[in-house]
């Protein structure tokens, strides 16, 4: 069992940036782990993924401006969000697996709460 607690969401003007936060409860380097969003009244996409081993993927709407990393010391999963848009606004949640690789949320055994993230124009 993984408990993971985002933080670090907030409002910021477009063009703004933010850093999400995923602290985990156990080892990260145990655990392939995402960023996925959700906003009001659409379905939940995935953002970005490091494997366990440290390789990347990112959805084509972030590419260029989101990165993600991840720090095996601190337990911890990072996203860096730079030239924030209106349409970056939604719920971000981080989430965790053992044999996870990409974007698709079934493959994710444990999930966040959530942190907010509200840009405007």
């Amino acid at each position: 069992q993984v408990q993971l607690v985002e933080s670090g969401g907030g409002s910021v003007q477009a063009g703004g940036s933010l850093r999400l936060s995923c602290a985990a409860s156990r080892s990260t380097s145990s655990y392939s782990m995402a960023w996925f969003r959700q906003a009001p009244g659409k379905e939940r996409e995935g953002v970005a993924y490091i494997h366990k081993y440290g390789s990347t993927t990112y959805a084509d709407f972030v590419k260029g401006r989101f990165i993600i990393s991840k720090d095996n010391t601190k337990n911890t999963l990072y996203l860096q969000m730079n030239s924030l848009e209106p349409e970056d606004t939604a719920m971000y949640h981080c989430a965790a697996g053992p044999f996870a690789h990409g974007l698709s949320s079934s493959q994710y055994n444990y999930w966040g709460q959530g942190t907010q993230v509200t840009v405007s124009s």
